[in-house]
C-alpha cells in the first residue's frame, strides 16, 4: 500500500465498516444526531440544486438511520421555501434513536399524514407535483430483495420520471457488491457519507447512483487507522508514490527491459500494440520475441520495440538466460492450445514478473490448478489480466459479485487479478482489492486490452510491485482512452498515455 496517507483518500467502506465509522465517531465525543444534522443538510443542499425555487419535494422516508437524514433534509428544504411532502414506509411510532429525535425536530406544519400501510395513497398524485424526489428510505442498511409494497412503491417512482435524490445509495442496491436487491431505485444524485462504498463503484449500482457526492459530516480520517479497510479507488492517491518516476542519471538500461510474446503471422498486431504500450509505459527496452516465420511481418511494422526471432517454448529458458530481461507478456494473440501452455510454464519457471493475457488464460481453461500451481512456486508477481469470459474459464465455480469473485480468484491463483470490465476491479492475493472508475465507453474497441497488458508489463519492468503494477496500469488504460476521445482506436493509445504520465510525474519533478 502507499506508505503515505493519501490512501486514505482512496479508502471505501463496506456497510459494516461505515457502521464502525460512525461508531467510533460518536465514541470520541461527536454525538450522533450531529452527523445526522450534518448528512441531512448535504441532502438538503443537493436536492435545492435540482428543484425550482418554492417546488415540491416529495421524500419518502424510512425507520432507520436513512430516514432520519430524510426528516431533517425535509426540515431544512422547507426552510428554504420548498413545499415538502413526507411519507413514512413505517408508523412514526416505530421510529427510536437519532431517527425519532430527526422527526421530533422536523417541526413541519402538518405531520406526515401518509404513514405504514397508508405511504401509498394518493401516491401517484404526490409523484405528478413532486419536482423531486428524495429516496430516504433504506440506503446502505438492506440486506435483502425489496417486495410486496414497497417494490410497488419504488417501481412507481422509476417510472414516473421524475428527478430522484437517493440518500447514501438507490434503495434496493447493496452496498458491498453494487447488485441490484430485486427492485432498485435509479436515482439522478445521490449523496453518501466520509467515503464511499463498493456498490457507489460497481455495476449495476455505479448507473443506479447517478452523479455522487461524498458528504463530510465530520467523521475525522483517523478512524480509518482503526478499520484498515482493503478495498479502494483506483486513483492515483492509492499508488502515487509507488508511481516509477525516473531519476536525472537513469538510462535505458536501468529502467527495465520488457519481453512480449509475439504470435503467428496472420495475428501479430496484438503482441506490437502491447509491446509499444509497454514502452510508453515508461520499459527502457521492449523487445517482441517473434516466431520465425513472423520475423519479416514484425519487421517492417517495428522502430523503438526491437524484435528477437525465437523459435518455440523450447528456446525460452536459454532466452531468458539475460538477467536483464526482468517482465515478461504473454498472450495476445499467441494462439490457443498446447504450445501457448508450454511457453507459459517455460517463463514462470524462470521467475521473471510476468503478465499473463488473452490466449495464456485461455490455454489453461481444461487445467487452471496447473497454472496457479506454476505460479505458486514463484517470487515475482504475476498479473492475470481476463474479461469475464476469460475469467469465467479460469475460475468457472466461483461466484457472487465481481470484488469478491476477483478476491477469491487472486487468493486461489496467487496472482494479482485484473478482472476487466467498465468498472475493473484489481484484487490481490492478500485481499486488498480496487475498482476503478476511469475507463469511458470507448475504450471497448478491437485490442484495447493488449493495450493494457503491455502497460503493465511495462510498469512491471520499472519494478513496481504487482497489485500497484496493476492498478497504475488500469488506471493509465482508462486516462489515456479519455485522452484519446471518442472514436478512437487501439493504436492510438500508447501516444495518449503521455499526457496522463506526464500530470503523474508532475510532483515529483517540480521538487528536483
Amino acid at each position: 500500500m502507499n506508505s503515505s496517507k493519501t490512501w486514505k483518500r482512496a479508502a471505501l467502506l463496506t456497510p459494516d465498516e461505515m457502521a464502525e465509522a460512525d461508531r467510533r465517531t460518536i465514541a470520541a465525543g461527536v454525538p450522533g444526531i450531529v452527523l445526522m444534522e450534518r448528512a441531512g443538510q448535504a441532502v438538503a443542499r443537493v436536492t435545492a440544486n435540482l428543484a425550482p425555487d418554492g417546488g415540491n419535494i416529495l421524500l419518502l422516508c424510512g425507520p432507520g438511520n436513512n430516514g432520519g437524514d430524510g426528516f431533517i433534509a425535509a426540515r431544512c428544504l422547507s426552510a428554504r421555501g420548498f413545499q415538502v411532502d413526507v411519507r413514512l414506509v413505517k408508523p412514526a411510532s416505530v421510529l427510536k434513536g437519532d431517527a425519532l429525535t430527526a422527526f421530533q425536530r422536523m417541526g413541519l406544519p402538518d405531520a406526515p399524514a401518509h404513514q405504514g400501510e397508508a405511504l401509498t395513497d394518493d401516491l401517484s398524485r404526490a409523484l405528478s407535483r413532486a419536482d423531486v424526489v428524495v429516496d430516504a428510505l433504506f440506503g446502505a442498511g438492506l440486506d435483502r430483495p425489496l417486495s410486496g409494497a414497497i417494490a410497488d412503491l419504488i417501481a412507481a417512482v422509476n417510472q414516473a420520471g421524475k428527478p430522484v435524490v437517493a440518500v447514501d445509495l438507490p434503495s434496493g442496491v447493496n452496498g458491498a457488491d453494487g447488485a441490484a436487491l430485486g427492485t432498485a431505485v435509479a436515482a439522478r444524485e445521490t449523496v453518501t457519507f466520509f467515503r464511499p462504498k463498493p456498490g457507489h463503484l460497481l455495476y449495476p449500482g455505479r448507473a443506479l447512483c447517478g452523479k455522487l457526492t461524498v458528504a463530510d459530516i465530520g467523521i475525522r480520517d483517523e478512524v480509518l487507522d482503526g478499520i484498515r479497510p482493503v478495498a479502494f479507488a483506483n486513483t492515483p492517491d492509492l499508488w502515487q508514490d509507488a508511481f516509477p518516476v525516473p531519476s536525472v542519471v537513469d538510462h535505458k538500461y536501468t529502467k527495465g527491459h520488457a519481453v512480449v510474446f509475439g504470435g503467428a503471422p496472420s495475428a501479430t498486431g496484438a503482441a506490437r500494440l502491447a509491446a509499444e504500450a509497454a514502452l510508453r509505459a515508461g520499459a527502457g527496452l521492449v523487445t517482441l520475441a517473434s516466431p520465425p516465420n513472423a520475423l519479416m511481418v514484425n519487421a517492417c511494422h517495428l522502430t523503438a520495440v526491437m524484435l528477437k526471432k525465437l523459435a518455440g517454448p523450447e528456446a525460452i529458458p536459454r532466452f531468458l538466460e539475460d538477467k536483464r530481461l526482468n517482465a515478461a507478456l504473454i498472450g495476445p494473440a499467441h494462439g490457443v492450445g498446447e504450445r501457448t501452455r508450454h511457453s507459459v510454464l517455460e517463463i514462470l519457471k524462470t521467475d521473471r514478473a510476468t503478465v499473463l493475457d488473452a490466449d495464456a488464460l485461455t490455454s489453461f481453461a481444461e487445467a487452471p490448478e496447473m497454472l496457479f500451481r506454476e505460479i505458486g512456486q514463484r517470487t515475482s508477481p504475476v498479473i492475470l489480466t481476463p474479461h469475464e469470459g476469460e475469467f469465467v474459464r479460469l475460475f468457472p465455480d466461483l461466484e457472487g459479485g465481481k470484488l469478491q469473485r476477483a478476491r477469491a480468484a487472486s487468493a486461489r491463483s496467487g496472482s494479482v487479478v485484473v478482472l476487466k470490465g467498465p468498472d475493473t476491479v484489481i484484487a490481490a492475493p492478500d485481499g486488498r482489492a480496487a475498482i476503478n472508475r476511469n475507463a469511458p465507453p470507448w475504450l471497448a474497441t478491437a485490442g484495447s486490452g493488449d493495450v493494457l497488458a503491455g502497460i503493465a508489463a511495462g510498469l512491471l519492468a520499472r519494478s513496481v510491485e504487482g497489485f500497484e503494477a496493476g492498478c497504475q496500469a488500469v488506471w493509465l488504460h482508462g486516462a489515456a482512452g479519455c485522452e484519446a476521445g471518442p472514436g478512437l482506436i487501439s493504436e492510438d493509445l500508447p501516444a495518449a498515455l503521455k499526457a496522463p504520465i506526464r500530470r503523474l510525474m508532475e510532483p515529483a519533478t517540480s521538487e528536483r
